[in-house]
């Protein structure tokens, strides 16, 4: 018998319509060329809930959004969720391909998620605080 701990779980995230139908096309898009990372975000889209953009909760992580999050033990950091050309990790803008950026997509403060690194460690995010992009450069 196979049980399933609370930590294994994924959390339930929540994607505004509009970026989920822009994050589904960029995974279609990417399949051939990086099928790992075309996979990992098509799973956190198939298990998103859907909700119409007006209705997305303020605290959400979306596209833009800056988050303060911890991996494992490390130190927290903050950066940008943002699409593939605006990457730019020196200035802590994060792309939604990688990892820790398809973790983040979707979750609010007091989550956690566990993923296998590329590596095949399995690493925990904890999303400390989540800022509008707007909010984060006025602090």
């Amino acid at each position: 018998m196979i049980t399933k701990t609370k930590d294994r779980r994924r959390p339930a995230i929540t994607i505004a319509r509009s970026e989920h139908a822009r994050l589904s096309n960029l995974a279609d898009m990417l399949a051939a060329r990086d099928p790992h990372a075309a996979e990992q975000l098509a799973a956190e889209l198939d298990r998103a809930k859907v909700v119409d953009d007006a209705r997305l909760a303020p605290g959400v992580m979306r596209m833009g959004s800056v988050a303060q999050f911890q991996i494992d033990d490390e130190a927290p950091q903050s950066a940008e969720l943002v699409f593939p050309k605006d990457a730019d990790i020196s200035r802590q803008r994060i792309s939604v391909l990688t990892p820790v950026g398809a973790a983040l997509l979707g979750l609010s403060a007091g989550q956690s998620i566990q993923w296998a690194a590329r590596d095949g460690r399995l690493r925990r995010l904890s999303v400390i605080a989540v800022h509008a992009a707007d909010e984060a450069r006025a602090c």
